[in-house]
C-alpha cells in the first residue's frame, strides 16, 4: 500500500539559524490547528551541529518533522528548490527559517485554496515584530495584486501557499540568478499562469533583526528587485499604468474652491480639509 500523501509541505531552509528563533518557529507549525502536513527543513549550514541536533530532537518527538542536510553551503535558491522537488503534498507552503506562523495559518490557507481553484498562489498580511513593530499589509484581490507587483513584490513569501502542480505544470522553480529577490522572480513568472489572492489578516509573524536577510542584502536586494521590476512593467505596461494612475499610495484626490483655493484633498486615504485638517480616514478596495 502506498504512503498517503500529507495535504500540505512545509518547506523551511536553515542557514546557521538562532537557535532560539529556530525553536519558536518549528513549535508554531508544530502547533497549527490544521494536521495533516509535513515539515520539511533542510540545513544549508551543515558544520552547525547545534541547529541540527534541535531539529533532531522535534523530528524524534513528531515524525511530520523530516530533517534533511545539504552536504555542503550551497544558497538560498538552491535549497529552496532542492526542497520543493522532495515536496510531497499538495500544496507548499513557504516559511523562513527565523518567523513565526499563526495557530490558523494553515488551517485559513488550504480552506482558501481548496475553494477557489482558480488561485494558485495564497498569502495574507504580516505582523512584523522585533526591531521593527506595524502591520504590513497587501492588496487582497488578483488584479490589484498583479498591478502593484509591477513596483513591488506585494505578496509576503514567507506567508505564501502555493499549488504545487502550478509549479510542476509549467516547469517553475525558484532562479538563483535573481537571489535574494528570488521570491519575486517567482511571482513574476506565476503572474504568467495562475491568480493570486491575500488574505486580509495577519498570518505570519515576520521577525525584523539586523542580521535577518532583508537587512543584510538590502542593497542587492534593491538592485535585483529593479531589474525584475523592469521585466514586469516591460511585458505588463498597462498595468503599471494604472497601479500609477490608480492604486499608487499619495495624493488621489484634490478639490478646489473657484478653481485655485485648497478645499478638500485625499491623501494616503485621509480626506483633508484644506490640504492640512484631517477629517476621517477613507478605506480603499
Amino acid at each position: 500500500m502506498s504512503e498517503k500523501k500529507p495535504k500540505v509541505s512545509v518547506l523551511t531552509p536553515i542557514y546557521n539559524t538562532n537557535p532560539q528563533y529556530l525553536r519558536e518557529m518549528i513549535e508554531s507549525i508544530l502547533n497549527q490547528t490544521f494536521k495533516d502536513f509535513e515539515f520539511l527543513i533542510l540545513n544549508d549550514s551543515p558544520d552547525n551541529k547545534e541547529i541540527e541536533n534541535i531539529v533532531k530532537e522535534y523530528a524524534k518527538k513528531d515524525k511530520r518533522v523530516k530533517y534533511y542536510k545539504n552536504e555542503k553551503n550551497v544558497g538560498i535558491t538552491p535549497s529552496r528548490n532542492k526542497l520543493l522537488k522532495m515536496a510531497k503534498g499538495e500544496y507548499i507552503a513557504v516559511f523562513d527559517h527565523d518567523d513565526i506562523s499563526l495557530p490558523e495559518r494553515l488551517e485559513k490557507q488550504v480552506k482558501f485554496l481548496d475553494e477557489n481553484k482558480h488561485i494558485g498562489v495564497v498569502s495574507s498580511w504580516v505582523q512584523i515584530f522585533g526591531d521593527s513593530n506595524n502591520l504590513s499589509k497587501s492588496p487582497e484581490r488578483d488584479f490589484k495584486i498583479r498591478a502593484c507587483l509591477t513596483e513591488t513584490s506585494c505578496v509576503a513569501h514567507t506567508a505564501a501557499m502555493i499549488r504545487k502542480s502550478i509549479l510542476i505544470d509549467n516547469n517553475i522553480e525558484y532562479e538563483e540568478s535573481y537571489t535574494p529577490c528570488e521570491d519575486y522572480k517567482l511571482w513574476a513568472r506565476l503572474m504568467e499562469v495562475t491568480c493570486f489572492y491575500n488574505i486580509q489578516e495577519a498570518l505570519v509573524k515576520y521577525r525584523c533583526f539586523k542580521q535577518n536577510t532583508s537587512n543584510r542584502l538590502k542593497t542587492n536586494m534593491s538592485d535585483v528587485g529593479k531589474m525584475i521590476q523592469w521585466q514586469i512593467i516591460s511585458k505588463h505596461p498597462l498595468l503599471h499604468q494604472t497601479y500609477k494612475k490608480h492604486f499608487h499610495r499619495g495624493t488621489v484626490f484634490k478639490l478646489r474652491l473657484f478653481g485655485f483655493v485648497p478645499f478638500l484633498k485625499i491623501r494616503n486615504n485621509w480626506v483633508l480639509l484644506f490640504e492640512i485638517i484631517p477629517l476621517f480616514k477613507t478605506r480603499w478596495k
